[in-house]
This record gives C-alpha cells, structure tokens and sequence, in this order.
C-alpha cells in the first residue's frame, strides 16, 4: 500500500510540474516612459588630447617631463640634436657677419675716395677747357689743343659719373647680401627651434613614447599630451544612425572599469565627414556625470537618446510575434502598430490598451 501510494503521489507531482512547463508567461500592457537610443562605441580621451610629433629629424637628447607631469603651454619638453643642424646655423652666423653692412665699410670708402679724385680731375679738366674755349673765341690757340681739352674733360666726366654709379651698385650690393645674410640667420635659428619640442596646452603629459638617443623624424609620434583632470568621450556611430544624431543630445555611457554603472554625457561635437575605414562618424561628448577616476584610451559603450516619451503604453519586446503581431490571453494573435523602442520594451501605438494581458509566444 505504502509502494502504491508513493507511486501516486510521484505520478500526481510529475503531472503537476508538466502543467506548469506548460503554461505560457503571461504580461499586461503598462503606461510608463520610454527612449529610444542609438548605440555607439569609443574611449575616453583627455579633452585637447594630441600626440606630439617633431618637426624635424634628428636624436632626442634630451627629456624634461616624465608621464603624469603637468606642464605649462610653450613649455619645452623635449630637445633633439642634430649635428648638421647646428654646423648650418653656425655657417649662416659667419656669413651674417662677414656679410654685415658696418664690416664692409672700407669698401664703400675706397670707391668715395674714387669718386673725390675723379671730381677733383673732372673740376680741373673742366676749368682748362673752358680757358682753350677762351682763347679759341680770342682766335688763340690751335683746335688741335682745343679738342684734346674737350676730350680729356668728357673723360674726367665719364669717370665721376662712373665712380657715382659704381658706389650707388656697391651700396645696394652690400646691403642686399646683408640682409640676405640676416635672412638666413633668422630661418637657420628658426629651423633650430624646431629642434625644442614644446607643449601646446596647459595640460598633462600621459606618456613619453621615445627613449633618449633615439632616432626621431616627423612620421612617429614622441608623446601623448591633453588637458589635466578633464575628459571627454570620443565615439564612433554608424552611417545608418548619424542622421539621427544632434549637438545637445544626452547619452548613457559604460566603462569595462566600473562594472555595473551608468554615468551621464552630452554631444557636443559631429565630425562632419565619414571615416571611409570604418564607414562611422566621431563624435565627441561631455561628461556631465563620471567616476572618481578616468584615464585615456579607456573603452566605452554609449547609447545616445534620440526621442523619448514620458507616458507610452508599453509591452516587452519578447512578447512580440513578427515584430507587429502579438498572442492575446484567449490565445488570438493580432496585428499592432509600435512606435519608439528600446532593449526591452516596444511602444504600443495602436491594437492595444493599457491592462490588456498579452502571452508570451513559446520557441
């Protein structure tokens, strides 16, 4: 009997647990709010944040900062050498000088003492022509005399005018190769500033990617420098969404560091065109809530608000059939209009009313 009755009860459990399994989970369309988003991926960055790059090729000799070191802007931070550099800047400073106005001097009063012995002889040949002119009129003298006189006063004129000239070209000359010269100074130190790296911003500096003696050139990046103790959310959203997306927009962000939190951010940035790679957007963000702790390159998932309603009749996205269809408690399906929606929940437009009881449809 004992046997018997332990096999009716295992009979009736069996039975009762098989009408369970059975039984289809049941919902009721409720009011409540709802937003619908658009997904986005990223990492956090230091806002300013750029990668340093140098100007010029040459050896890093030099490292002022290390990582984590705040900095001023015009800041030098680093420092290259490069011999031929220097022997450049070094040859245009002997040329400066060796081309300088004052330096040449004695030239200039080589050709003024020219000039003054040409115009001395030019004075004396001019007064004897006028005397043989004199005597001439007087019917004195042969016009042998006379046009020698007049020959040698033209010469003598000839040569002052020369000398003129000739001050005149070495003046212009002289200055011109000093500024020349000075020209040259200038880009050669300017081109040797370039070997002082400084910072742009007031900021941090996050890393230091070279090491002293090394090989630097303008393709490799040297360090990594941003704005201290401010971050902002760099994303990447899809072609098919930027259309929805605006400046002034709110998003809820999540960071693998903090498990399980939801911190707050607003647009305020569209990279107008696409990145052809990737076939996305960037897009850039204010944090308005965020951890006690942030870092760069720290990656993130971002769902960005684009419409939301505060009293929406709501059912689970679970329960759908077909995306527009649904399975009513006396087991009809019908046909529904949805409107915004979100992970869970979809928006009840039109086929159903708040209270109403829908089924879940079994896989």
């Amino acid at each position: 009997m004992k046997t018997q009755s332990a096999y009716i009860y295992l009979f009736f459990c069996s039975t009762l647990l098989m009408s369970c399994a059975k039984k289809q989970e049941s919902t009721e369309v409720i009011e409540s709010a709802i937003s619908e988003s658009v997904y986005a991926s990223g990492s956090i960055k230091s806002d300013q944040q750029y990668q340093v790059y140098a100007k010029v090729t040459g050896t890093l000799s030099e490292i002022l900062v290390e990582a984590g070191q705040t900095v001023k802007k015009n800041q030098v931070i680093l420092k290259i050498k490069s011999e031929n550099a220097t022997l450049s800047t070094n040859n245009a400073k002997l040329l400066s000088e060796f081309n300088e106005l004052k330096s040449n001097q004695n030239k200039l009063k080589d050709l003024l003492a020219t000039i003054e012995n040409a115009k001395n002889k030019l004075r004396l040949d001019s007064l004897v022509y006028s005397r043989q002119q004199n005597l001439w009129s007087q019917q004195a003298g042969s016009q042998i005399d006379l046009e020698q006189k007049e020959l040698n006063y033209k010469n003598s004129k000839n040569n002052y005018e020369s000398a003129l000239l000739k001050y005149q070209d070495l003046k212009k000359q002289l200055k011109l190769a000093d500024q020349q010269a000075k020209n040259n100074l200038a880009i050669s130190e300017s081109l040797q500033n370039d070997f002082e790296i400084r910072s742009e911003i007031n900021g941090k500096v996050f890393n230091i990617l070279k090491e002293k003696g090394e090989l630097i050139n303008p393709q490799s990046p040297i360090a990594v420098i941003g704005a201290a103790g401010k971050f902002i959310l760099a994303l990447q959203v899809d072609e098919y969404d930027i259309s929805n997306i605006s400046i002034g927009q709110h998003l809820f962000y999540k960071l693998d560091s903090y498990k399980g939190k939801v911190f707050e951010a607003v647009i305020k940035k569209i990279n107008p065109i696409m990145n052809e790679r990737s076939k996305s957007f960037d897009v850039e963000a204010d944090l308005i809530t965020q951890p006690t702790n942030l870092y760069p390159n720290l990656t993130t998932e971002a769902n960005i608000v684009i419409q939301k309603k505060s009293n929406a009749l709501l059912i689970p996205r679970n329960f759908m059939l077909n995306d527009s269809q649904v399975l009513l408690a006396n087991k009809n399906i019908i046909s529904i209009q949805t409107g915004l929606k979100d992970y869970d929940k979809v928006e009840v437009l039109s086929g159903l009313k708040k209270g109403d009881v829908i089924l879940k449809p079994l896989k």
